[in-house]
């Protein structure tokens, strides 16, 4: 195995559940290296279609990442989602079948693939470890596919950070970490885990629209740069 990517020396941001060009500009205007774009879901808050997300998408300037968060496990339906929605990078929230990485790729040359690992126990550090090489950076979330409803993200709660601190030890790939994040204890997951970057949506937003609030982002990002 090779040696784990050492964490970079100013942690990254993702802010996620994007609804307009407004949100994506007051995100990048705070600071932050990507956005993400909630497709379709099973659960969870902030999806929105593939129309909007492809008109959004066009519009997120160079230097910015926008993720595109599937659920989709079939090869043919995930190229045909990403040709209208032309995110950089898709970020893949349910396991896929052994070989299906190397299909996107060859299908879609020059887009990221960033492979979600829902950290439930023990179990889910060799997942993480045999998918690795298959992808360019890997996302611990908090959610629960083995449920009825599938739970893909967006659920607000904090996994065990110890696991993902190991995880992030034996890797060869970026590791960004999600899960229950907010100001409150940003400075604690990046301490804890030294994860490439942070990706964040429901502890930013507030109210029955759902909105990103802007001084909860300017507090988290203060918090990411002082830690």
């Amino acid at each position: 195995m090779s040696a784990a990517v050492e964490p970079p020396s100013h942690t990254r941001v993702k802010v996620c559940c994007m609804k307009s060009i407004e949100e994506v500009w007051m995100a990048i205007e705070a600071g932050v290296s990507a956005v993400g774009l909630v497709s379709p879901m099973p659960s969870g808050p902030g999806p929105i279609s593939n129309e909007q997300a492809a008109a959004i998408a066009a519009e997120v300037p160079p230097g910015i990442d926008a993720f595109l968060l599937t659920p989709l496990q079939d090869v043919e339906a995930l190229v045909e989602q990403n040709r209208l929605v032309k995110a950089r990078a898709l970020q893949l929230v349910d396991a896929l079948e052994p070989g299906a990485h190397a299909e996107l790729r060859r299908a879609m040359p020059g887009v990221k693939l960033v492979q979600v690992i829902h950290v439930t126990g023990r179990e889910s550090l060799q997942e993480a470890i045999e998918v690795a090489p298959d992808v360019d950076a890997i996302l611990l979330d908090s959610g629960n596919p083995s449920l009825e409803v599938k739970e893909l993200g967006g659920t607000g709660r904090r996994h065990d950070w110890a696991i993902s601190r190991q995880i992030r030890e034996q890797v060869d790939v970026p590791v960004w970490l999600a899960g229950g994040l907010r100001p409150e204890n940003a400075r604690e997951a990046i301490e804890s885990v030294r994860p490439f970057a942070l990706d964040v949506c429901s502890g930013l937003r507030t109210g029955e629209g759902y909105d990103l609030d802007q001084g909860k982002l300017n507090r988290f990002m203060a918090e990411v740069r002082a830690a």
